[in-house]
């Protein structure tokens, strides 16, 4: 079970036992050890571990908090309560908070809720560190894993291999929350999938109604896993319950829903939810080997009973013409009885490659947009990117569209002119700008590296030298909090050039400027 909470840290995870996820790190050097305080380690881990007790009289309740000096307030603990399931052997639930986010499962580490010792081992880690091979103790044994960046593609986490066959060492390669089997969280729904891709792409609001939170939870997350490597910029909630802070809102008819995407189980939401505009019901899983029977998109209005039959309920029409391929390449490994690994992994490239056709033309036409590196002056600030125009943008699609990499036919501009006005457009626009403009912000500050600075200053009053300095000394202070693409020896030269400047200078000024901190 994983679920999206609010915390003030950002999104955190707030995930029962036998699904919350240990991460691993490797050790810090002695220097940094001496500066931190006690938990600081583990607050870079976990918020707290919660022990949810249920009691047939009084209900669900937090029994324990760990660490001791852990906050929640009274609706986090609430909200913690009503999103918790009990072990049926003890009728208590373990609930790990925190804002790391992975699919894995943590059963070994805290099977024996052994929470004070498991926690001291916690706060030995050092912070996360995606990318690399990391090495943790827990409970006596040693864990390694790579956490994945952002680069990284789902589905091509690469596996770690054990350095030493042993009892005392684990490795695990540790997927990121949307690497869930997308080919048995679709199966039920599989001859619908180019339209759930467009849906979700468009930032459409969505309900999945399955028949319990592992379902619920896992579905969503494939859904919002099917666009990618484009990130997912709405809201989305793997297991939606009428506890939640949201729920009146969600469920009011006054207003559109929002674009949001909604797991629920409770069979109350097939009246409260009727007016979303798409409704996925998802049945029981269907066992591999078992061919799913081709169902028709439904519509809203035979959405009224709670025993409404599995499928897709929308008045929505794909912009695209249907991939018939697909749909035939999986019903065939389901026949020759393939591997759902096996199936996922088709269904998650064709999904990636539908994207990136969709998602390059863009990629083109904004790359357009920045200025020539030849319009970069030292001597002036760094130039402005152009202006995205979906006029212009259009006009590329002639000679440069989603044709040249997908087959598929439709109404690529309208699905494009829909897209545009989307949270998912939104977001990945603003991500590109900023990329971009940090680009031009290195060139600007590689322009200055590349001039004769010292030249420059002896030319100049030292008023205008002082001016300059304390420019340079910003633009360090930038890329580092920026963390610009610029490399090591580039900012060495240009703290060369400041201290060349400063030493030039009296010594009157050279004392304020070498005082003033870069």
């Amino acid at each position: 079970m994983s679920l999206r909470e609010r915390s003030p840290g950002g999104a955190a995870a707030v995930e029962a036992g036998e699904d919350a996820a240990a991460t691993l790190a490797e050790p810090d050097g002695p220097d940094r050890c001496l500066s931190l305080l006690p938990w600081d380690r583990f607050s870079a881990w976990l918020h707290c571990v919660c022990v949810v007790g249920f009691d047939l009289e009084l209900g669900q309740a937090v029994e324990v908090i760990y660490p001791p000096h852990s906050k929640l307030t009274d609706k986090e603990k609430t909200n913690i309560c009503y999103l918790s399931f009990p072990d049926s052997n003890s009728e208590r639930s373990s609930v790990l908070l925190r804002l790391c986010v992975f699919q894995t499962s943590s059963r070994q580490i805290i099977k024996k809720r052994l929470f004070p010792e498991v926690c001291s081992d916690v706060d030995r880690w050092p912070p996360p560190a995606p990318g690399k091979i990391l090495h943790l103790p827990i409970m006596g044994i040693i864990m390694k894993l790579r956490i994945p960046t952002y680069r990284d593609k789902p589905g091509t986490t690469p596996i770690v291999q054990n350095m030493h066959q042993g009892d005392a060492q684990i490795s695990m390669a540790l997927p990121t929350v949307h690497e869930v089997d997308l080919f048995r969280c679709f199966c039920p729904v599989f001859f619908h999938i180019q339209m759930l891709w467009e849906l979700v792409l468009l930032g459409e609001p969505l309900v999945v109604m399955a028949p319990s939170p592992s379902e619920s939870s896992e579905t969503v997350l494939a859904l919002v896993s099917c666009i990618s490597p484009l990130k997912y910029c709405s809201d989305f909630r793997p297991y939606f319950t009428i506890h939640d802070s949201e729920f009146k809102e969600y469920t009011t008819r006054t207003q559109a829903p929002p674009s949001v995407i909604l797991g629920v189980t409770n069979p109350f939401f097939a009246k409260t939810l009727q007016h979303w505009p798409h409704i996925i019901r998802i049945g029981d899983i269907k066992l591999p080997g078992e061919v799913p029977k081709q169902v028709k998109v439904k519509k809203l209005k035979n959405l009224k009973t709670l025993d409404s039959k599995p499928g897709v309920y929308t008045s929505y029409k794909p912009y695209l013409n249907k991939d018939e391929e697909i749909v035939k390449q999986l019903q065939k490994g389901v026949q020759q009885k393939r591997p759902t690994e096996a199936q996922s992994v088709i269904l998650r490239r064709y999904f990636l490659e539908l994207t990136e056709s969709f998602i390059i033309p863009l990629e083109r036409y904004v790359a357009s947009l920045m200025p020539l590196q030849k319009c970069i002056s030292p001597w002036k600030s760094p130039p402005q990117l152009r202006q995205f125009s979906q006029d212009d943008f259009m006009k590329t699609l002639e000679k440069a569209g989603p044709q040249l990499t997908s087959g598929l036919k439709g109404d690529w501009i309208g699905l494009y002119r829909h897209f545009l006005k989307s949270p998912n457009f939104d977001g990945w626009f603003r991500s590109r700008q900023k990329e971009m403009t940090q680009k031009l912000e290195a060139l600007h500050l590689e322009a200055l590296c590349n001039e004769n600075l010292v030249f420059w200053s002896q030319k100049h009053t030292e008023v205008e030298t002082v001016d300059l300095v304390l420019k340079l000394k910003n633009k360090l202070l930038q890329a580092d909090r920026e963390q610009l693409p610029v490399k090591t020896e580039t900012l060495k030269k240009l703290q060369t050039h400041i201290n060349d400047i400063i030493l030039a200078l009296p010594d009157d000024l050279q004392d304020i400027l070498l005082k003033t901190g870069t």
